[in-house]
């Protein structure tokens, strides 16, 4: 799975990985998610916490989607990035220690999803306000229209303030991630206005070249397909894919966070949607319990199911690959996709040998 590819669409090398080739920030970036993504110095952080190793503007970002924006944004300027998430784990529901903070107080900017997604980045941003801390704070989220949440949510997690009844998870929806790559190249060009050429190139490219190209490519499996129901054994995080492609989701956790609560209720839906449409396969989400998934086989005509991520997070061999959004989309949601709708066979999808591999994976 080193290439970019989704069957029937566009083998590809990165966008990211083409503007990075010819830099140290692709080293950067491969070191890992807790590591630095810089492209005029060859040093690299090892993790959050660790000094930066020249005086160059450091932005850290809470979410694993918005890292991937800026490093790209930054790509062949002096401005590192750093994703405060640790491998392995949702962006969600993680919960840092204060050395955290102090990364982010020691930052020049923070880069975070808005009020009421990240309580821990809720309480880091109100620490920074209170101490007169004068970290800049990028909001990705900002001036993006949300979407009510679904009617099946729990009440309990509608949110609060003026988000309540909005879903937060915008950045599904290729077209309001460019608003984001807006907004945070705006933030950067501010911290590095020497070099707000390179950041709005970069920026540019990567909206036309990779997220269009994304949209697109989603258009296409959607409109291909014969059913527009797809059910998924993740939490309630996919609702934008369905908004912006017409296809309802169907998730089996209700709520907005990834948990282990799964209803009784909830299984019987989810058999129920799998008996009236004939489901063979369906997703289950990479960084949540399989539990459910694995029920669901068990007692259902499913014969497997394969991954899906609404972005949140890495796998250690991911950041070997140096994934980001982009290679996420193709080699993971774009395949189960193309499956779950019926569009393709497992054996037909995504890169060779990914239905080996992701075939009701561990």
């Amino acid at each position: 799975m080193n290439e970019t590819v989704q069957s029937g669409h566009h083998p590809t090398l990165s966008r990211r990985r083409a503007i990075l080739a010819g830099s140290s920030a692709l080293a950067a970036s491969l070191a890992g998610c807790l590591g630095s993504a810089t492209s005029d110095s060859a040093e690299t952080t090892t993790g959050a916490g660790a000094e930066s190793s020249s005086d160059h503007p450091v932005v850290v970002a809470s979410f694993f989607s918005f890292y991937d924006f800026a490093r790209t944004v930054a790509a062949d300027t002096p401005v590192e990035v750093r994703n405060l998430v640790p491998i392995g784990l949702h962006g969600h529901g993680w919960e840092p220690n204060a050395r955290i903070t102090q990364e982010i107080v020691d930052a020049d900017a923070f880069v975070h999803v808005g009020e009421d997604f990240q309580p821990w980045a809720d309480r880091a941003i109100a620490t920074l306000e209170a101490d007169g801390v004068d970290t800049e704070l990028i909001n990705a989220r900002e001036g993006i229209e949300l979407v009510d949440l679904a009617a099946s949510l729990d009440p309990e997690e509608e949110g609060i303030g003026e988000n309540r009844g909005k879903d937060p998870h915008f950045w599904l929806d290729p077209q309001r991630a460019k608003q984001s790559v807006d907004t945070i190249t705006d933030g950067l060009v501010a911290l590095a206005p020497d070099h707000e050429e390179t950041l709005r190139d970069n920026a540019e490219a990567y909206k036309s070249e990779v997220l269009d190209r994304i949209d697109a490519d989603y258009r296409e499996i959607f409109e291909s397909a014969e059913r527009d129901v797809v059910q998924l054994a993740a939490h309630n995080a996919f609702q934008y894919v369905g908004v912006a492609y017409d296809v309802e989701m169907r998730p089996l956790v209700t709520n907005l966070a990834a948990s282990d609560d799964i209803k009784p209720s909830d299984i019987t839906d989810a058999k129920e949607t799998i008996d009236e449409y004939g489901i063979e396969y369906i997703g289950a989400a990479v960084f949540e319990t399989r539990r459910p998934a694995q029920q669901l086989l068990r007692e259902t005509a499913v014969e497997a199911y394969f991954p899906v991520t609404p972005y949140a997070g890495v796998r250690e061999e991911w950041v070997d690959e140096g994934w980001g959004y982009e290679e996420i989309a193709y080699n993971i949601n774009m395949p189960t996709f193309e499956v779950v709708l019926g569009n393709r066979r497992p054996e037909e999808a995504g890169p060779e040998g990914w239905a080996e591999e992701w075939r009701n994976f561990e």
